[in-house]
Parts: C-alpha cells; sequence; structure tokens
C-alpha cells in the first residue's frame, strides 16, 4: 500500500495518508493496524455500501445487538447522532459483553462539532505492562464477568479472562472495562471493587493513549483486541458517526484458572452483591436443550 503513515502517540495510534479505502489492500491495512493498534484514514469519501463492503473484508459483520438504527436502512452499520455530548464516554471495548466480541470496529466521522468531541484509544498492552510482576501473575489468572447493562440488557453477559493473549503478536493485553465489566469472579466483591480500580487507571492512563481531533470524512480503525476508547463529552454542535463492526472475536486466557468463583451462597445482607454472578453461573451449568 503506496501511503504517508504518521505516528501519533508513542504506546498506539498512526494517521495514514495517500490511500483510498475503497480498493486498497486488506492484507496491508492488517499490517499496519497490527503495529498501531488504531489507524485513522483522513479524507475518505466512503458510501455506507462501500463502508459496508470494506468491513466485509475483515470478517463477519453484524449490527448492534440491542441499540437500534432508525438513521439508515442498512442493517450492518449502525448511526449515532448527537448534539449535546455524553455518547461513549466510558472506557470500553466494543460488545465486550458477548462470548464472541468485536474484533474490529471501523468508523466513518460524518459530521462533526467545530469543537470538542474527540475520541481517546488507549493500548491495554500498556496497561498490562505497567503493571507490577506479581500484579500480572495474579491477574493472568482471574476471570471477568461482563454485561450489557449500560444498554439496558443487564441479562445479557459473559466471563472472561482479565488478561487476554493477541492472536497475531503474542502480547498481553488487560481485558477489563469501566463501561462493561462487573466483577473479578474469583474475588469478593469489596475486593473485586478494589483490584478493578487499579486496573481500570492503568487503562486510563494518559501516556497508554492517544486523543485525536476528527474532520468529517475521516475513517477510524482500531482492533478491539487490544485497546478501548472513550468519547470526550465536551461539545455542543452535531456529531454524527456511523460505524461497521467485525465481529468473532476468539478472546484466548494468558494463564490457567486457578481459583474458584468467589460467592457467598448464605443468606445475609451481602449476598446481593453475588447475585448476578450466581445466577450467570447457575445458567452456564445447566445442560442446553
Amino acid at each position: 500500500m503506496t501511503a504517508k503513515v504518521r505516528r501519533l502517540a508513542g504506546s498506539l495510534g498512526a494517521e495514514v495518508t495517500g490511500v483510498d479505502l475503497d480498493g486498497a489492500s486488506p492484507a496491508s491495512i492488517l499490517e499496519l493496524l497490527t503495529e498501531h493498534q488504531v489507524l485513522f484514514f483522513p479524507g475518505q469519501e466512503m458510501s455506507v455500501d462501500q463502508h459496508v463492503a470494506f468491513g466485509r473484508q475483515f470478517g463477519e459483520i453484524q449490527g448492534h445487538p440491542h441499540l437500534e438504527n432508525p438513521f439508515t436502512d442498512n442493517e450492518f452499520l449502525l448511526e449515532l447522532a448527537a448534539s449535546t455530548g455524553g455518547i461513549a464516554e466510558e472506557w470500553h471495548s466494543d460488545i465486550s459483553f458477548a462470548e464472541h466480541p468485536a474484533l474490529f470496529s471501523i468508523l466513518k466521522m460524518v459530521e462533526c462539532p467545530e469543537y470538542g468531541g474527540d475520541t481517546v484509544w488507549a493500548s491495554t498492552y500498556a496497561a498490562y505492562e505497567s503493571l507490577s510482576p506479581a500484579l500480572q501473575d495474579l491477574c493472568d489468572g482471574l476471570t471477568a464477568l461482563h454485561d450489557a447493562h449500560p444498554h439496558g440488557r443487564p441479562d445479557k453477559m459473559w466471563i472472561h479472562p482479565v488478561v487476554r493473549v493477541h492472536p497475531a503478536t503474542g502480547r498481553k493485553g488487560l481485558f477489563v472495562n469501566e463501561h462493561f465489566t462487573r466483577r473479578i469472579v474469583e474475588l469478593s466483591a469489596v475486593e473485586s471493587d478494589a483490584l478493578l480500580g487499579v486496573l481500570l487507571d492503568a487503562v486510563a492512563q494518559p501516556g497508554h493513549a492517544v486523543r485525536y481531533s476528527w474532520t468529517a470524512g475521516t475513517i477510524a480503525m482500531w482492533d478491539n483486541r487490544c485497546t478501548q476508547h472513550r468519547v470526550l463529552n465536551d461539545f455542543d454542535g452535531q456529531r454524527t458517526i456511523q460505524r461497521v463492526t467485525v465481529m468473532g472475536d476468539i478472546v484466548n486466557g494468558a494463564g490457567e484458572q486457578r481459583w474458584k468463583p468467589r460467592v457467598r451462597n448464605a443468606r445475609g445482607d451481602k449476598t446481593r452483591l453475588d447475585r448476578q454472578l450466581i445466577a450467570h453461573l447457575d445458567s452456564l451449568a445447566k445442560p442446553k436443550v
């Protein structure tokens, strides 16, 4: 791919110019994405159909499992519009509450305000590598419960490793996020809150991030297996995005699960802190009909 690649931050992120994505080599894009984790392609003129076709080159695409899409008639594209902020302002990787989360997300900025509404991505490699070896070893053997409560579907949940290994690079990264992760399974609820606070703080460190200021027509593509992102809620004015999501991720943990789930089965007030986890574990134990 003949293009100019400009690195944007120390941990992740590159802006790519001089390439038309409608016709670009998927293999070349994946090579760049593996290196930089999130890519930005300004000045692209891509229709909805071209956007969807572009996404299909990287795997199976699906519409959002919970959010309605009243703006377009294409079931494979999600469009979100806002004029006063408040969209996706918590750190997250897309659809981590599913058994097979999103592999890649491909977002087109259709319309953006004059200022504000930037998006920030964090490298979960960098977050994991910033932890002490002792804490890394502990986290390698833990799992976490994710759910879709922010979408009004707390019943949709799955348990994933706290630390995952990227299949292309072999690097370890944290796989817990502020938006969808509810609980460390092998710890008590109080212990879980404390550890999640440490891990989420590691993700949010400025040195692990890249911040991007949008222009209309920019396409961003990121790898959900090694990044998280959030939108800054600091804008007034129309901000419209269209997103295609490549699904089918298989989450591979960094180590063997060493401990059993930590839940209270006895009666008492604190059992309320374990009810969601107990219900999910019970559902997994039931034979499938």
